[in-house]
C-alpha cells in the first residue's frame, strides 16, 4: 500500500488520500467526536479538497464512538469561541438563521455526489448529528456495538442536517417517524434488518471491512459506477417510464464510450 497523503487536518477532521480511496476521520475521541460549526466547515472543506482521482470516500471516527452528535456547548449562552451561540442566532433575523443552517448542511451533502461512493464505518454512538452524518453516506458498515438515535426532538428541535430524507427512504415513513419522535436507540441487528446498515461486523473488523468494500467498489470501471449511481439515486423521484428512459440514455452513453465514439 502506498503511504497516505494528508490533505487536511483541522477542527477535528482529517482527510487522507491513498490513490483512489480517501478517508475522512473525526479526530476528537475525548469528546466522542461531538460536532460543532467549525467541524462542519472542515467537513465541507474536505469535500472540496478531494482530488479528482478519488472514487471512494470512507468516513470513520476515532475512539469508541463514531459521533455523539452536536456538542451541547452550542446551547450555552457563551457558545463556542469565536462563534455566535445558537441562542444568539435564534434571536437574529430569520433569513440569516436560514442561511446559517444551509451553510451547516453543506457538510452533509457532498457525500452523495455521483463521482464518488461514500462509506460510513460506524461504531458505538451515532447520535443526532452523528446519525445524520452516517445517513449522509451512500453505504454504512457498522460495528456490533453501534447505537443510532435521533435525539433532536428531546431538545425541542428537529433533525435539520439532511438526515430526514435518507432515513425515510431507507426505513419508510412510519418507522422513521417513530425513531425520530421517540429518540430511541437503533442497534446493529435492527439497523441491518431495516436497511440502515449494509453490513454488521465485530468492532475490531470495522476498518478492514470498510477497506474490503472500498476495494470491491473499485473493481468496476469508474464511469459505469458513476452512471449506475446516478440511475439508482434518481429512481425514487422518477416514474417507471422515466426510469426506463434514463436507463436507455445511460446505456447508450456507456456503449458509445466503449466503442470509442465521441459526440
Amino acid at each position: 500500500m502506498t503511504s497516505l497523503d494528508s490533505v487536511l487536518d483541522q477542527d477535528g477532521v482529517r482527510l487522507t488520500v491513498d490513490d483512489a480511496v480517501a478517508t475522512v476521520t473525526l479526530t476528537n475521541p475525548a469528546k466522542r467526536n461531538a460536532q460543532s460549526p467549525a467541524l462542519w466547515r472542515a467537513l465541507t472543506e474536505a469535500g472540496r479538497a478531494l482530488p479528482g482521482s478519488v472514487r471512494v470516500v470512507v468516513l470513520r471516527g476515532e475512539g469508541k464512538s463514531f459521533s455523539a452528535g452536536l456538542d451541547r456547548q452550542a446551547f450555552t449562552p457563551e457558545g463556542f469561541d469565536g462563534e455566535p451561540s445558537f441562542l444568539d442566532m435564534a434571536r437574529g433575523p430569520e433569513a440569516e438563521l436560514d442561511a446559517t443552517i444551509a451553510e451547516y448542511q453543506e457538510a452533509f451533502t457532498w457525500w452523495r455526489r455521483n463521482d464518488i461512493v461514500s462509506i460510513a464505518a460506524v461504531q458505538g454512538h451515532a447520535i443526532g448529528a452523528g446519525f445524520q452524518l452516517a445517513l449522509a453516506c451512500d453505504l454504512r458498515i457498522v460495528a456490533e456495538d453501534v447505537q443510532f438515535a435521533m435525539r433532536e426532538t428531546s431538545l425541542g428541535l428537529v433533525p435539520d442536517l439532511t438526515g430526514t430524507h435518507s432515513l425515510v427512504h431507507l426505513v419508510g415513513y412510519p418507522r422513521a417517524l417513530e425513531i425520530c419522535a421517540t429518540g430511541r436507540f437503533v442497534h446493529a441487528e435492527e439497523a441491518e434488518r431495516t436497511g440502515l446498515a449494509n453490513l454488521v461486523v465485530p468492532g475490531d473488523e470495522l476498518d478492514s471491512a470498510a477497506r474490503d468494500l472500498a476495494g470491491a467498489l473499485l473493481a468496476a470501471p469508474r464511469d459505469a459506477v458513476v452512471e449506475t449511481k446516478a440511475l439508482l439515486s434518481g429512481a425514487v423521484s422518477r416514474g417507471d417510464e422515466e426510469q426506463r428512459i434514463a436507463e436507455r440514455a445511460a446505456q447508450g452513453r456507456r456503449l458509445r464510450d466503449l466503442a470509442g465514439i465521441t459526440d
